[in-house]
């Protein structure tokens, strides 16, 4: 079964390789979708891909890598779509 992901993690994940990391484990998991940081010290990322990979995914994400700190992290599942074909880092979003 697909599923789709948009997730928001807080704490200690900007300027800790979290966007690099992330794109390096779902190019190994084979996820699509996307990472970028926040101008409010957050990360948003829209996961794609078979549900169990994508919450292997999560998982990761609720992590990050070594020297972050994940504080708090939110999922919302919302309607597959299929529209990513690789997974990217794109730039800051400033809201």
């Amino acid at each position: 079964m697909k599923a789709t992901v948009h997730v928001f993690v807080e704490g200690e994940v900007q300027g800790v390789g979290y966007r690099a990391t992330a794109w390096s484990v779902a190019r190994r998991l084979g996820v699509s979708g996307w990472v970028r940081n926040l101008a409010d010290g957050r990360v948003e990322a829209i996961i794609e891909g078979e549900k169990e990979t994508v919450d292997k995914m999560l998982g990761w994400c609720s992590k990050g890598p070594p020297g972050s700190y994940v504080r708090n992290i939110k999922v919302e599942w919302v309607p597959y779509r299929g529209e990513f074909k690789t997974f990217e880092i794109r730039q800051r979003h400033f809201y």
